[in-house]
């Protein structure tokens, strides 16, 4: 079994998912999970290929949010759409990152991404509030490379 499979459980998984519906109730933006090994370039770069791969850079009003894990190089990066960077205070996703990070180092991974993915929603919620004729635009499942 590879390192990204064992990295969370089914149970696990779901959780994350249900997050991301949780998270995309109040708000028009778009948040998906993408976990691989590794990767050959720098994770920020990474995180911006994967973000166009995924369609993300397609999304109405640019807000969608990209949490990125690279579980051999122990790094993790959050990517958001041109849209929430316009939006979001200075310093949100390092306040997001340091919640992750700190249960990260606590190896409680499931934690760390499902608490990152309901700040990102509700800071979403306050920039990108849901309206009536909202569709979700993207796949709410993990990605895996």
């Amino acid at each position: 079994m590879s390192h990204v499979e064992e990295f969370l459980t089914a149970e696990e998984e779901s959780d994350i998912v249900n997050a991301i519906v949780e998270a995309e109730k109040n708000t028009s933006g778009e948040i998906r999970v993408h976990i691989e090994s590794t990767s050959k370039i720098d994770h920020f770069s990474r995180a911006q290929q994967l973000f166009h791969f995924l369609k993300m850079d397609n999304t109405k009003e640019g807000n969608g949010v990209l949490l990125y894990v690279a579980v051999d190089d122990r790094k993790f990066v959050i990517y958001g759409g041109e849209g929430i960077d316009r939006a979001v205070p200075k310093g949100f996703w390092d306040s997001t990152k340091d919640v992750i990070a700190s249960h990260f180092k606590k190896r409680d991974f499931k934690q760390g991404i499902v608490e990152g993915i309901l700040m990102a929603g509700k800071e979403l919620q306050s920039h990108f509030p849901w309206n009536h004729d909202d569709t979700n635009e993207l796949n709410d499942a993990i990605s895996k490379g």
